[in-house]
């Protein structure tokens, strides 16, 4: 009789092996199809990254295409570049007869030479003042402050006098020039022009102020002082304007850079005509518009293959798109094809909508351009074109300008009405009594737009007038470091018999409040501790609708204008005109597409949703492990019992082996 055997102990079973396919078994129909769903899961997330892209890619096609202005472009051409060049953008075609007599300059002054860098000049205080010289008088600028810089004795030397002047940024530059005769201090203003030259008073620690010997004296230049006594620098460059005639007509400015004479244009001057006028060409620049417009197409036409290839369902083989049938696609595509097929309102023109200028919808779904229609019609019509694309607000009234829209303002025209105008907080004094500043009213501080200043220094002397003071008082306000740094500033004026502080800003947050003053202010500038009359807002109407008011600025709260904000720059109260504001295809689009993938948006809530299906999915695996790992442990209980029962029957079948054959023998 034969022995029974096995590979393993005890009943010789593969248990392991057994266990391990038994499980496996037991597991593989839940696991294949967890499988599947993640596969579709992660397939779904890679679509949406993918359509994400390309939404992304189309929003950028439309972005600079969503302002009307960009299709009303020009070409700027000098007929000679080495007088004048241009840059901006004009409303109007046309050239201009251009003229450079002068060019601006900044004034250059230089001390008496030095043999060496190292040479100590002085110690003391370096006053320097911006203004204008015209041969007799200094009149100061208004709107630069005297500034101040401390010599020490660390700073004394000449190239110690540089440094600390330029360390200070008060406006002028210093450096050293050896022109063969010795080393000479020049000083510079960084502006250029008339009001900018500069007038240089010391405060000598040697005791004598103005003389040319010695000291720090020797640094100053006061203009109407005579020379070496006061008026101790030469001046190798005088400070000049720019001059120039434009189609005739005289101009001056204090820089290079003109702006304000041809609407939306700056000059750049470069050089003198030399007595022959030059050109400047202004042309309408098609060209980047015809560009963004074919991208525009070439955009869509992507985005709209994938979504195609996304969604799609091939019935003959039965090919199906990774997201056919969901809402996310469907959304999108339905949303961008309402705003795509809808008319553009508010355009006067026969072009208007996006068929009449050359762009056509193809049965597939598809955009096409014709080329030569469009260029034709930016040559005609640049405006309209622009609105069929971009934003445009047009006020009737001269003096109002569109600032600013919101998402839910709808296109439309709105009637304007002004029932307050925005006013300047001002401050005004009692009746002024003396032109002369000393030691009792020299000093005082005040806040602007709520902004305190630090004490404000007038120069002692006795003025000429009353408005030379005020031209020193907003001078030196308006220096102020604390009200620079807080962007805000005054205009004083001499009215009659008081001086008048004028914030430069408008509204309720426009306020002049005097907070201190000298002992003799009040009495001989007229000028006490107390607050001014608050500016306050523009107030009124926008499309019937209350509007609020900010400074300047209206915004309309409320119906089909809400967010519309407009700046009133002047006129006065009652009905001031309408505003035609009209919202162009790219302008939509920008919007919808931001909308789209904004962090609250349609993909963000799509991924969301799909992430939770991912989890889900790993919660049912882990279940499905702990699970099995159950089944396991009740697998290797019953094959451990099984493998104890065999390893009996072994060894009575051994037993019986040997019996058997005992009896054999």
């Amino acid at each position: 009789m034969a022995a029974i055997t096995s590979a393993g102990i005890g009943s010789g079973l593969d248990v392991n092996g057994l266990v391990t396919q038994l499980v496996e078994a037991e597991g593989s129909s839940t696991t294949n199809r967890l499988n599947k769903q993640e596969a579709d899961v992660q397939a779904k997330l890679s679509a949406m990254g993918t359509l994400k892209g390309a939404v992304s890619s189309f929003q950028s096609a439309v972005s600079s295409m969503r302002f009307s202005s960009f299709f009303n472009s020009n070409i700027l051409t000098s007929s000679n570049p080495e007088v004048f060049t241009a840059s901006g953008s004009s409303k109007t075609t046309g050239s201009y007869s251009i003229e450079v007599l002068d060019i601006a300059q900044s004034q250059k002054l230089a001390s008496k030479a030095f043999s060496d860098t190292a040479d100590v000049i002085g110690t003391g205080t370096l006053t320097f003042q911006f203004g204008e010289f015209d041969g007799a008088a200094f009149t100061a600028n208004p709107d630069k402050a005297i500034k101040s810089v401390t010599i020490s004795a660390g700073d004394s030397s000449l190239a110690g006098i540089r440094d600390a002047v330029n360390e200070a940024g008060i406006g002028v530059t210093a450096s050293i020039v050896d022109d063969g005769s010795g080393q000479r201090l020049v000083f510079s203003s960084d502006d250029s022009g008339k009001a900018n030259s500069l007038k240089i008073t010391v405060t000598d620690s040697d005791g004598n102020h103005t003389d040319s010997a010695s000291g720090l004296s020797q640094l100053a230049y006061d203009p109407e002082a005579a020379v070496g006594s006061g008026n101790n620098m030469t001046e190798t460059l005088a400070a000049k304007d720019a001059s120039l005639k434009v189609n005739g007509l005289a101009i001056t400015r204090s820089s290079n850079t003109i702006t304000g004479v041809i609407d939306g244009i700056t000059l750049n001057l470069t050089g003198k005509s030399n007595g022959s006028p030059s050109t400047l060409s202004i042309s309408k620049d098609t060209s980047n518009a015809l560009e963004s417009v074919k991208k525009f197409v070439e955009e869509y036409n992507s985005l709209r293959g994938t979504i195609d290839s996304l969604g799609k369902y091939d019935a003959e083989t039965g090919e199906k798109g990774i997201l056919l049938g969901d809402s996310t696609l469907r959304s999108i595509s339905s949303q961008i094809r309402n705003v795509m097929g809808n008319a553009v309102s508010g355009i006067n023109s026969s072009y208007n909508s996006l068929a009449s200028i050359g762009m056509k919808t193809e049965r597939d779904g598809t955009l096409t351009l014709d080329e030569a229609k469009l260029t034709k019609a930016l040559a005609e019509d640049p405006i309209s074109v622009g609105k069929i694309f971009g934003v445009e607000g047009v006020p009737s009234d001269s003096l109002v300008e569109m600032a600013g829209y919101k998402k839910a303002t709808q296109a439309g025209t709105y009637a304007v009405n002004i029932n307050q105008m925005a006013t300047h907080g001002v401050l005004a004094g009692s009746a002024a009594s003396s032109l002369t500043i000393d030691d009792n009213n020299d000093n005082f501080s005040l806040k602007i737009d709520s902004k305190q200043s630090a004490t404000i220094h007038l120069t002692q002397k006795t003025y000429a007038s009353y408005e030379e003071l005020a031209v020193e008082m907003q001078s030196q306000i308006n220096g102020d470091t604390a009200l620079k740094d807080a962007g805000v500033s005054v205009a004083v004026t001499f009215n009659t018999d008081h001086f008048e502080i004028t914030s430069d800003a408008y509204g309720s947050y426009s306020k002049v409040e005097l907070t201190s003053a000298d002992i003799n202010t009040a009495s001989t500038l007229g000028l006490t501790v107390a607050a001014g009359t608050d500016g306050v807002d523009v107030a009124g109407t926008i499309g019937g609708e209350d509007a609020t008011g900010s400074g300047r600025y209206l915004t309309s709260s409320a119906g089909d204008s809400e967010g519309l904000k407009l700046e009133i720059t002047g006129g006065s109260t009652g009905d001031r005109g309408n505003v035609v504001f009209s919202r162009g295809v790219a302008d939509r689009l920008y919007d919808l597409t931001g909308q789209f993938l904004s962090f609250d948006g349609v993909f963000s809530s799509a991924t969301t949703e799909l992430n939770k299906k991912v989890n889900f999915i790993s919660d049912q695996r882990q279940q499905l492990t702990d699970r099995l790992n159950i089944i396991e442990t009740r697998y290797r209980n019953q094959f451990a019992k099984l493998d104890a029962l065999m390893g009996k029957m072994q060894a009575t079948s051994n037993f019986l082996v040997q019996q058997l054959s005992g009896l054999s023998a």
